[in-house]
């Protein structure tokens, strides 16, 4: 979409309590929350041998369209944001594969460090910075819990459109 286009239709689904669409009856959501923290969390050796078998486990199963899949290499971290919303704080997981994709692709490039710091650099400051959205969704299991499933920037809007 075109820059306008998309500010235009995003900008009508924007939300900043979590709880008010959750006593609606809604499950997802895009918010615009006051980022405080953009978090890289180290995983343990045990999480990502465990992420791995899971993921064995669900290509083990196959595929109704009998594709390949494609080798999955977990991520060394866990990318987390800790938010605040006019419900209060929050601090949630980000599973955003954009994510992952980029600090493998930075990683390679660049070593890990440095690919660190350029995610805090983009994720936690720039991003935040010109603005930003969480795209939030619950899990049918736990329909209080809201999962940050993916990023989304989007200057922040300065007047609402007319039309």
């Amino acid at each position: 979409m075109k820059r306008g286009e998309r500010e235009r239709f995003l900008t009508k689904s924007i939300i900043t309590s979590l709880q008010r669409e959750r006593n609606a009856g809604r499950s997802l959501a895009l918010l615009k929350p006051d980022i405080i923290e953009f978090v890289a969390e180290k995983k343990s050796s045990s999480d990502i041998d465990e992420e791995a078998k899971r993921f064995d486990a669900l290509r083990a199963q196959g595929d109704l369209f009998s594709k390949q899949a494609t080798p999955y290499r977990p991520c060394p971290f866990r990318f987390k944001y800790r938010y605040r919303t006019e419900d209060g704080e929050r601090f949630g997981t980000c599973q955003d594969w954009e994510i992952e994709a980029t600090y493998f692709n930075w990683s390679n490039n660049y070593g890990e460090t440095k690919a660190l710091d350029q995610l805090q650099r983009v994720f936690g400051e720039e991003y935040p910075k010109k603005g930003m959205l969480l795209a939030m969704g619950t899990h049918s299991l736990y329909p209080d819990t809201w999962l940050i499933n993916g990023v989304i920037r989007l200057d922040d809007v300065r007047q609402s459109s007319l039309f």
